[in-house]
C-alpha cells in the first residue's frame, strides 16, 4: 500500500525535528593528491563525534566517526588511505630517482668504458628530470657505488645493489601502470645494449629491476628480447 499524503508529511516533520550532526575536529594536516580535484592540494585530517539533534540542538552522543581527509579546496571527504598515493611532486621525484638508480645499476654491471652506453644513460637520466646530469657525474657515482659495495665491473648484481634498486623501485611500482613499469625496464635495457649484447651481469641486474617493478619473469624476458629488435 502506498503511503498517503499525511504519512509523508509526518515523516518530513519528524526528520526536521530529529537528526544526526557530526562535529569534526582537526588532528593533522599536510599536502596530498586530491582525487576530486585531480591535483595536489592541502588537506586536514579530521575525526568526528556524532550526536542526535532535536530541532537542530545536539542532545545525545551517538559515537565517533572517521578519521577522514578533507580537501582544503573542494571540501570533499576521503578515506585516510588516500594519503598513500604520492603527490604529483613526490611522484615525479620518485620516478626521476628510479630512472637514475636503474641507469647507475646497469652501468655498474657493464662498466663505464663505453661512450655510447654512457651517453644513453646520461640522456635517460636527463629526460627523467636531472637535466644537469653529465657523463662524468655518472662515472663518479658508479665508481663510488663500486667502492662502497666492493664489487668489480661485470660481476652479478650483489645484495647491496639489489637493495638500492628495491628501495628506489618498490615504493613506485604500485603507482605505475604496466606500461610505465615496462618503460623503466626498457630504458635500462637500452643502456645495456648501447655497446653490444647483454652481458650476464647486465641481464641479472635487469632481472632484479623487473622483480622490483613487479614485472613477471616471462614478461621481463619478452621485454629484453624486444629491446634488442630495432624499431
Amino acid at each position: 500500500m502506498l503511503p498517503g499524503p499525511g504519512r509523508d508529511s509526518r515523516s518530513t516533520g519528524v526528520a526536521r525535528i530529529l537528526g544526526v550532526r557530526t562535529a569534526w575536529t582537526p588532528v593533522g594536516d599536510g599536502e596530498f593528491f586530491c582525487p576530486g580535484c585531480g591535483g595536489d592540494r592541502n588537506y586536514q585530517r579530521l575525526t568526528g563525534r556524532r550526536r542526535f539533534t532535536c530541532l537542530g540542538v545536539p542532545v545525545l552522543p551517538r559515537g565517533e566517526t572517521g578519521p577522514v581527509v578533507e580537501c582544503a579546496a573542494c571540501r570533499r571527504h576521503f578515506p585516510t588511505d588516500v594519503l598513500e598515493h604520492p603527490t604529483t611532486t613526490r611522484f615525479s621525484a620518485m620516478l626521476r630517482d628510479a630512472v637514475h638508480t636503474v641507469a647507475l645499476a646497469v652501468l655498474t654491471a657493464g662498466g663505464t668504458s663505453s661512450r655510447t652506453a654512457l651517453e644513453t644513460a646520461t640522456a635517460a637520466v636527463r629526460a627523467a628530470g636531472f637535466q644537469d646530469c653529465t657523463g662524468e657525474q655518472l662515472v663518479a657515482l658508479v665508481e663510488a657505488v663500486a667502492a662502497d659495495t666492493g664489487r668489480a665491473y661485470g660481476t652479478p648484481c650483489g645484495p647491496g645493489l639489489a637493495i638500492e634498486l628495491h628501495e628506489a623501485l618498490d615504493p613506485l611500482a604500485p603507482h605505475l601502470a604496466a606500461v610505465g613499469r615496462e618503460s623503466i625496464l626498457l630504458q635500462g635495457a637500452r643502456i645495456a645494449l648501447a655497446d653490444g649484447p647483454y652481458t650476464p651481469a647486465e641481464r641479472e641486474t635487469l632481472a632484479t629491476v623487473g622483480v622490483a617493478l613487479t614485472i613477471g619473469a616471462e614478461d621481463v624476458t619478452r621485454l629484453l628480447a624486444a629491446a634488442r629488435t630495432p624499431s
